[in-house]
């Protein structure tokens, strides 16, 4: 079995301890010298009931359980729990919580690959495991904090303006918008500081917001 450790983007976690993220990323070359492909978990996760959550590839060291997958342009995204009320779920919880573990690793198989150039192209990858660890070496998520998350929302329930950045991330965490949809999204609503007058929807961040999310697709976790 072969690990691959990726930046991973937490697009939530709560106090019960479910939490979802960019497990692995496509179409990039990450530090080692692989590139995955499009598809290449589809086989993989169809019909899974779950894959164990790991704490630095540890088996004995077992944290939680990733029950759903979604492969989006973006990768991979995985969404599960974490057992706090294990001593190391627990602990797990807290260091995501703190920032402290910002990264995924994946345990795989690579059923099929190839070579592009200096580039090993993995096209079809056999899922074992998902791991919570410090570093990942993908370069292509940017790695956002729950915190982070939260300082947004409360600026925005506050009235301040965000920055079509701010609003991209915002999107991309609450709706699971893809970086091109959350785009298109800021684009066409205007999301923007200063945009609209002042009696205007889009310049009403809040209900702009509301008209982003109605035209957001709805993105089926479970694959049915």
């Amino acid at each position: 079995m072969q690990h691959s450790s990726f930046a991973w983007e937490v697009k939530g976690i709560d106090e019960t301890g479910y939490i979802e993220g960019l497990a692995a990323g496509y179409g990039n070359v990450d530090y080692g010298g692989d590139r995955i492909l499009p598809g290449a978990f589809t086989k993989s996760v169809t019909g899974r009931a779950g894959v164990p959550m790991l704490l630095f590839h540890d088996q004995q060291r077992p944290v939680g359980k990733w029950s759903e997958f979604k492969e989006t342009d973006d990768g991979l995204i995985a969404k599960g729990k974490i057992s706090t009320k294990t001593r190391d779920g627990g602990e797990a919880y807290e260091l995501v919580k703190d920032g402290a573990l910002s990264a995924l690793s994946i345990g795989y198989d690579a059923i099929t690959k190839r070579m592009a150039g200096k580039v090993r192209e993995l096209v079809e990858l056999g899922l074992h495991e998902v791991s919570l660890v410090s570093i990942g070496m993908n370069p292509k998520a940017q790695i956002t904090g729950v915190k982070e998350m939260e300082d947004l929302r409360n600026r925005l329930a506050a009235g301040d303006r965000l920055t079509e950045r701010e609003w991209e991330g915002l999107l991309k965490d609450s709706f699971n918008l893809s970086n091109s949809e959350a785009e298109r999204a800021v684009r066409i609503h205007n999301l923007k500081i200063g945009q609209g007058a002042p009696d205007t929807p889009e310049a009403d961040p809040v209900a702009a917001l509301w008209a982003a999310m109605a035209s957001a697709p709805i993105i089926d976790m479970t694959g049915e």
